[in-house]
């Protein structure tokens, strides 16, 4: 194992409710922001959630990966569906994003896992 994702899931949901108290205004409005772009409307939910996921991977953000890893996984992602948006993530994003695909099916990987148990 790489990295525990649900690990820093849980450590950065901490951090960021600090972030909350500290900067609720812009963080009301990021959440806001973020619920906006999740609304299923032409694209379902799951669909944006694994655009996320493959946008995480090509900017290389840890945290990005593990948030979005769950989220997809919740939405019933399936582990195929991770395979080819990470197939696309390295098409954008070269070799460095191969590296994060890696550590993005990983995390989907451990999320799935614990929810079964």
């Amino acid at each position: 194992m790489h990295k525990n994702w649900p690990q820093m899931t849980g450590e950065l949901s901490g951090a960021i409710r600090e972030l909350r108290g500290g900067a609720p205004d812009v963080m009301k409005a990021f959440s806001g922001m973020a619920q906006a772009a999740l609304k299923a409307n032409a694209l379902d939910t799951k669909t944006k959630e694994l655009i996320a996921l493959a946008i995480a991977v090509a900017i290389r953000c840890d945290g990005c990966v593990a948030f979005h890893a769950e989220a997809a996984m919740k939405q019933g992602a399936s582990r195929d569906e991770v395979m080819e948006t990470m197939g696309m993530a390295v098409y954008m994003g070269a070799g460095p994003s191969v590296m994060y695909a890696a550590q993005a099916v990983e995390a989907f990987d451990q999320f799935t896992e614990k929810v079964a148990g």
